[in-house]
């Protein structure tokens, strides 16, 4: 049995003195930390470390630090031949493996994580690192290709390399089943470690406008306690068109996209949400999902156009959609700023109890009873719903105008002019083919 050798006291009063004063600055640093909210550091000794490479380390970095047990995420770059090697070291390597011009082994980019093992275990860890990535696709991740976004786990001892070795073997039993091909993540010793640039550390908190990594396959870990994520299914979903947003969970800019798009939703397309990176059963995706909230359009089971992020950007959606939907007539009108020829347009002589609404949001722009014939061959109102629109002036043609825009969409409707009846005078002149009618009787309470 071993024993600590016992304290040596100093022997002298003014070394005992300076002794005593020592251990209580120390005691009274560690107090304040704790009374103003500071983060007291474990020990050295009670932590560890495990080298990982999941594709792109901003989105790694973010998911395994979120991880209770985790005390630190840092990236990095690993197991490569170039010491010291910076992140366009990588990029120009990369070009020159691609074209043959170099024999070299690049690194990969990799996060450092640091946990209390008495608070999370390796194997938890690595439960994590298999279901937030796809291990199955080589020298890439999503979009992201090249042998730096390989799939790896580089270990420094043989009790780490077994638990990789197992947590793998668990892992590729529920990838099969779920029909994915063989793991091709990289198990090796821990060679070479160089910390990225300070720039790349805590890159999503320094850069809201990035992309959510997405959840992996949607394969759970044997046993995992991860939450089940669901899928739609063809029963809740209209298989001639239909909107899926792939989300993630913890993704800020999914909770925004919710926020300003899907809690205000009315076009006429049916949209569901799924936090499963697949498609339903017998439907296709052209190609990978790579971050969230990306919103697929589908025409019978096929993909036909997506949208990939979203940063607030509410103009940019709606005219992503309203080239899926639109006819090449009214997308002239609404992103050209045309106009269709007088009494050519649609609802000219619709005077029906109802409402004329954007034809890609479904917004309410202008009521029925305050349409009017003022005889220039565009539908004419008098008053538009309350918020529906918005204005802004017009210099094209040699003139000086108004123009309408949907307040919702952002397309362009027409222009108002300051001869209509009362109680407003004023006549908003718009394009019919741009309206939408939903009578009084089909709109749902």
């Amino acid at each position: 049995m071993l024993f600590s050798p016992p304290l040596k006291l100093p022997s002298s009063p003014s070394k005992m003195g300076f002794f005593l004063l020592l251990c209580m600055t120390i005691l009274n640093s560690t107090s304040h930390a704790k009374e103003t909210g500071m983060k007291v550091l474990p020990p050295p000794s009670s932590t560890q470390t495990i080298v990982l490479g999941m594709g792109c380390f901003w989105g790694a970095e973010k998911r395994l630090s979120q991880l209770k047990g985790v005390v630190d995420v840092e990236n990095g770059y690993a197991n490569g031949s170039q010491p010291n090697a910076t992140y366009q070291d990588i990029l120009n390597l990369e070009k020159r493996l691609r074209t043959g011009q170099s024999q070299e082994r690049n690194h990969a980019e990799v996060i450092k994580v640091t946990y209390q093992p008495d608070t999370i275990s390796l194997k938890e860890i690595l439960i994590a690192f298999w279901e937030n990535h796809n291990p199955t696709q080589g020298n890439r991740q999503g979009n992201d290709i090249g042998s730096n976004y390989r799939s790896a786990i580089y270990y420094q001892t043989e009790a780490e390399k077994h638990i990789a070795e197992q947590t793998k073997s668990e892992y590729q039993t529920s990838l099969t089943q779920a029909g994915f091909s063989s793991i091709t993540t990289e198990i090796e010793p821990l060679t070479l470690y160089v910390t990225a640039e300070t720039y790349h550390q805590d890159y999503l908190k320094k850069n809201p406008d990035g992309y959510c990594g997405l959840g992996g396959t949607g394969v759970a870990y044997p046993d995992s306690s991860t939450k089940n994520k669901t899928k739609p299914t063809e029963n809740n979903l209209n298989f001639k068109r239909q909107l899926i947003v792939f989300e993630a969970e913890d993704c800020e800019f999914c909770k925004k996209f919710k926020q300003e798009i899907l809690e205000h939703w009315q076009s006429e397309v049916a949209i569901v949400t799924t936090l499963s990176p697949k498609p339903p059963k017998n439907w296709t995706l052209d190609a990978p999902l790579f971050a969230t909230p990306t919103t697929v359009l589908f025409e019978h089971g096929n993909e036909v156009s997506r949208y990939t992020g979203y940063n607030g950007d509410k103009t940019r959606f709606w005219k992503w959609l309203g080239l899926r939907l639109l006819t090449p007539e009214q997308r002239k009108i609404a992103f050209e700023e045309g106009t269709e020829q007088p009494f050519t347009g649609s609802h000219l002589d619709e005077t029906r109890p109802g409402y004329f609404v954007d034809p890609i949001t479904g917004a309410k722009l202008f009521r029925s009873d305050t349409k009017f014939k003022s005889g220039t061959g565009w539908p004419s109102f008098f008053n538009p719903v309350e918020g529906a629109i918005t204005l802004h002036k017009d210099n094209t043609l040699g003139m000086t105008r108004t123009e309408v825009r949907s307040a919702s969409s952002g397309i362009h409707l027409g222009h108002v002019f300051n001869d209509g009846p009362p109680p407003t005078f004023k006549r908003y002149c718009i394009n019919g083919n741009v309206l939408k009618f939903i009578a009084d009787e089909n709109i749902e309470p």
